[in-house]
């Protein structure tokens, strides 16, 4: 990276924003494009750079929205295509960027494509979907499974073939083999980018091509009964498969025509795989999203291990990322508790490379329990004794301690935490120990240090209850962040070196200001950030 002129997207900061539940503008309890232009203000004075919307697109809604019915178009939920504009035009104001959720994978059954696809076997369209007769006994033609329950193939009636959905059935899975279907999925991007959208979150980028014999997968022997089925077998042959990379330096050459735009891939994979989608000389997704502060224990041992292990198997010209939350996983302080939540803002905030904020965390905002007769997730409602509803981290954003939490003036579309009335951003915008002030802070800071925005990542200790790292560049200050990942007391002295300075921000604001010098205490779920003497 040059430091002397870093991309927008290597020095500033993401923030994903779940639009049915950031502001409703028009009370109909639904979050819209114009709910969004309302709050850019808050994202400016947070200090984010870029916001990621999920995706906005005419849709029936059955995985809300990321069944798309027009790629080029806005749900009416939302607003239409001059509100959008609008949307791009405030946000780059502001000197922000706007990036869009971008959904190839897969279409609704609704889309004109796939109309025509399943109209008839002859379709010159037929082959934009993946299509397979029955196996001699009638049965599906693998073993392949739904990512929301059950079979992943089903049956059509009038064609007398099963087509292919890695997720429900009313989401079909294109045919990426198919140039065609690549051809128009460019023309997509090139739709939005000639609009001034900087950039896609690409969304599952690693399941876009399947095996060309589809084979069966191998079943999975560490399946455990708690687990969604999708685990029962191993997804070896539907999903990363070597082709997917031409794929994906396809996509970043349409980026390449545009000056600054940029490319997220959702990639759940082990670390050494999710790094060849940087692409062969950095040609690939520029952040294929890292994960593993979303997946692995919360446990200091493994934490350090796993940033290392990263840190290591970068490319050269790879730059890392970091994300707590999204709309898919239950958010961090659900996860690790309120406490060890601070600690997660101060580890995300201070780790090399971008970070990405879900919408809410920075309030410390938990799942909220909904009802089963609320739940509206497919994921939920598919497997219901799994507890595998999405619905509790997608709640509406506590504004103020007004009803419903100023997100809307009706009821919205799911429940607000009870706490909203003291969780909400009015109430802790002027509390000097609030979540929202303390990633306020570090975020301040963060942007303002070189060490903390692109310096090196230097491992330093870590033990059962620890984790510490130095951050350093060529100008300004050295930092020392010790974090402290359970809630007993635990004691720290560097080894090899000598280390003094001063704590500048500290999960408990009361540790701030102390000298430290070799031997530090700290208390339970502690994490101290610390300007080091030159």
């Amino acid at each position: 990276m040059n430091e002397a002129n870093p991309l927008w997207w290597q020095s500033g900061i993401v923030y994903q924003i779940y639009p049915r539940s950031f502001q409703d503008s028009n009370a109909d309890g639904v979050g819209d494009l114009r709910g969004v232009i309302k709050r850019l203000d808050y994202l400016k004075w947070l200090g984010i750079k870029a916001v990621w919307l999920s995706p906005i697109y005419p849709s029936p809604m059955d995985d809300f929205g990321y069944d798309i019915a027009d790629y080029k178009g806005i749900h009416p939920l939302f607003g239409n295509i001059e509100d959008f504009d609008a949307l791009l035009e405030e946000v780059h104001a502001r000197d922000m960027k706007l990036l869009l959720d971008l959904v190839p994978n897969h279409s609704s059954d609704q889309h004109p494509w796939f109309k025509e696809s399943r109209s008839s076997r002859d379709n010159p369209k037929r082959n934009w979907y993946l299509w397979k007769d029955a196996r001699p006994d009638g049965s599906e033609p693998n073993n392949w499974l739904s990512e929301f329950g059950g079979s992943a193939w089903q049956w059509d009636e009038t064609t007398q073939q099963y087509y292919y959905h890695a997720f429900l059935a009313s989401q079909p899975d294109l045919n990426w083999r198919n140039p065609e279907v690549q051809q128009a999925m460019f023309d997509v991007m090139h739709f939005w980018l000639k609009k001034g959208v900087d950039g896609f979150r690409v969304d599952v980028m690693w399941h876009m091509i399947k095996d060309e014999q589809f084979r069966d997968n191998p079943i999975n022997p560490d399946y455990q009964p708690h687990e969604s089925t999708v685990k029962k077998v191993l997804a070896v042959y539907s999903t990363d498969q070597p082709e997917v990379h031409e794929i994906v330096r396809k996509m970043r050459s349409v980026l390449d025509h545009y000056k600054e735009r940029m490319m997220i891939g959702e990639i759940y994979l082990p670390i050494q795989r999710l790094m060849s989608y940087y692409g062969t000389d950095g040609n690939g997704a520029h952040l294929p999203f890292n994960f593993q502060l979303l997946t692995l224990p919360w446990e200091a041992p493994q934490l350090a291990a796993a940033i290392s292990q990263y840190e290591g198997a970068l490319p050269q010209h790879g730059w890392p990322n970091w994300v707590l939350s999204n709309h898919d996983q239950p958010r961090i302080t659900s996860r690790v508790g309120m406490q060890q939540s601070r600690v997660a803002a101060m580890l995300l905030l201070t780790l090399r490379g971008t970070p990405t904020i879900y919408y809410g965390d920075e309030l410390g905002m938990q799942d909220v329990p909904i009802p089963f007769a609320e739940v509206q997730d497919p994921q939920g409602l598919n497997m219901p004794d799994k507890n595998l509803s999405r619905d509790p981290a997608r709640t509406p954003m506590q504004w103020t301690e007004e009803n419903y939490a100023g997100f809307s003036t009706v009821k919205p579309w799911l429940r607000l935490a009870n706490t909203y009335r003291r969780v909400n951003v009015e109430t802790q915008k002027s509390d000097p120990y609030a979540m929202l002030t303390l990633y306020k802070r570090l975020i301040e800071l963060r942007q303002s240090e070189p060490s903390l925005m692109w310096g090196s990542y230097i491992p330093v200790y870590s033990d059962q209850q620890l984790v510490a790292f130095i951050r350093e560049a060529s100008t300004g200050s050295r930092f020392l962040i010790i974090l402290n990942l359970t809630h007993r007391p635990a004691y720290f002295k560097a080894e090899h070196i000598t280390l003094e300075g001063i704590v500048e921000i500290a999960t408990f604001p009361e540790d701030e200001g102390q000298r430290i010098k070799d031997y530090i205490t700290l208390s339970g779920d502690a994490g101290l950030l610390i300007r080091l003497d030159s």
